[in-house]
């Protein structure tokens, strides 16, 4: 009696050792969908997230974990920038656009536990703005400073009652309910960065689908359902794990032997593979992004118009569309991209043309040439799939006029960590849109506002200064588009930028992927996502 139930005991202990292997593989292997819709998803991509503290970070791959992890006061639509109310139901404006009052979802818990309100709002504005660069490097891009500074556009912001809070501006600010919807501006739990202080980006906390669970830095992030999430019904996956991988025919090759569900950066040249495989599908976000060589106008030579004019002359964009996106993009005469109210259809671009270069370069005192350090993207990006090759393509025009370039490289947050401080002379970067205004490209990444934050070229033009603050000071959307049309012919004057491409980003998934649709600021809440 005493053997049968010893037998019994470990036939039982075998077969719970047995399914509990069963799960184990089931969440580190893609492609495990449910019936139910659910199942953990894992999102291959070619980098790491810098941090996920959200207003500590500028990066895409940051904010596409933190987007499943928080929430903001207003969102997006889920196909364009339409702005939607999200943890404020809605809201109110008077006083010519200076007072925005907002009434706050009731019930809304965040994941450990504490109420989200009014006062968790002020708190997190209150922790922005009275930061600084170093800290939360985009909100002075969005909001004109910190609140020691003349520009900062926020007078106060201030809770009315456990639902309500108000915001005071110093002016109109017409973005600005698009401004509150993006990534970096999600609400956190102040009890968490009270109990983290500095390493609250290890530990994030908000009230959104999913809830942060671990990260194994350079592999792996996880984060798993909230099961008191307030929107009812979801999310429908289990969990979400991103994972890194670094090349992008690597990651294509995990996508085709089902060991990751869905990825992003995929090869142009690729497509008609996957088009070709019955198991996978194709999805192109909607362009809302640039590609730029940009230089740092504050070194020599790129101190001097004539030099950046040149090299914006010994930029071949149809050849490296051909070569490297294999028709995937558009050439970029202009920052902003045609999805983007405003932009100056009129500007000619510069044009390759080396005999012309080399004229400039002689006005400019540099005949003969000069050396430089080219600085070079470590990681595909959706306006970059390679931005190695691209810098190398750049390197032989150079060369053709005695521009002799060394292509340097970083680690990825490094990399950003260094434009940011104004260390690279001449480099590769792009940006993909947060907001869907012009304002989100021309003054968060050329105005004189915003050196230290996105300005990485440290361009510095009053006449262009004038023109974005006052377009964004003004209510009317045909004379803000005409502000900044000036604005582009000066930037396309001064050429602080060789604006390269801009790209239509490629991503592809299992046929088991329902509900997916890429946004075109480049990253989303899988909130509504399901494997089946």
């Amino acid at each position: 009696m005493k053997r049968s139930l010893l037998t019994a005991l470990a036939l039982i202990l075998v077969l719970s050792l047995g399914l509990a292997g069963c799960k184990s593989s089931s969440e580190s292997t893609g492609g495990k969908g449910s019936s139910s819709g659910g199942g953990v998803m894992i999102y291959g991509r070619g980098g790491d997230a810098v941090g996920l503290d959200p207003a500590h970070e500028t990066d895409g791959e940051s904010f596409i974990v933190t987007e499943q992890v928080m929430e903001t006061l207003t969102g997006y639509k889920k196909e364009n920038t339409d702005v939607v109310p999200e943890l404020a139901k809605s809201w109110k404006i008077s006083d010519g656009g200076k007072k925005y009052t907002f009434t706050l979802e009731k019930g809304v818990k965040f994941q450990d536990g504490t109420d989200f309100n009014a006062d968790a709002v002020v708190k997190n504005f209150d922790r922005w703005m009275n930061g600084d660069a170093a800290k939360f490097p985009y909100y002075a891009s969005m909001f004109g400073g910190y609140k020691k500074d003349p520009g900062h556009v926020i007078k106060e912001v201030k809770a009315i009652d456990d639902t309500t809070v108000e915001f005071t501006l110093k002016r109109p600010q017409a973005p600005f309910l698009k401004n509150l919807a993006m990534s970096p501006f999600a609400i956190s739990s102040p009890a968490a960065i009270d109990k983290y202080g500095d390493k609250y980006g290890e530990h994030p906390v908000g009230t959104g689908p999913f809830k942060f669970k671990e990260w194994k830095r350079g592999d792996t992030i996880s984060v798993v359902k909230n099961d008191k999430y307030w929107k009812k019904g979801l999310p429908k996956l289990d969990g979400v794990t991103f994972k890194v991988i670094k090349d992008n025919s690597s990651r294509l090759n995990a996508l085709t032997k089902g060991e990751v569900d869905l990825i992003d950066g995929v090869n142009p040249s690729d497509l008609d593979k996957i088009k070709a495989d019955n198991k996978l599908q194709i999805f192109e976000r909607p362009s809302m992004n640039v590609a730029y060589f940009g230089f740092n106008v504050e070194k020599a030579p790129f101190n001097k118009k004539e030099v950046r004019q040149a090299i914006s002359h010994l930029v071949n964009k149809d050849e490296l569309i051909k070569n490297f996106y294999n028709g995937t993009a558009e050439p970029a005469a202009t920052p902003l991209p045609s999805s983007i109210a405003g932009q100056n259809k009129d500007i000619q671009d510069y044009g390759y043309d080396e005999a012309k270069a080399k004229e400039l370069l002689k006005k400019a005192g540099y005949e003969k040439g000069f050396k430089m350090d080219l600085w070079a993207m470590p990681v595909s990006r959706p306006y970059m799939p390679n931005g190695q090759k691209i810098a190398e393509a750049i390197q032989a025009n150079l060369a053709k006029v005695g521009i002799k370039a060394n292509i340097v490289t970083f680690e990825w947050g490094t990399y950003l960590e260094k434009l940011r401080k104004g260390e690279a002379p001449a480099f590769l970067i792009g940006w993909t849109g947060d907001n869907g205004d012009a304002d989100n490209f021309l003054y968060a990444l050329l105005d004189k506002d915003t050196i230290d934050s996105n300005n990485y070229s440290r361009y510095k033009s009053e006449p262009v200064h004038k023109l974005l603050i006052e377009a964004q000071s003004t209510a009317d959307e045909g004379k803000r588009e005409e502000l900044y049309k000036k604005a582009q012919e000066i930037i396309h004057e001064d050429a602080p930028w060789v604006p390269l491409v801009h790209a239509k980003p490629q991503l592809a998934g299992t046929n088991s992927i329902k509900g997916f649709y890429p946004h075109p600021k480049g990253s989303q809440s899988f909130v509504d996502v399901s494997m089946k």
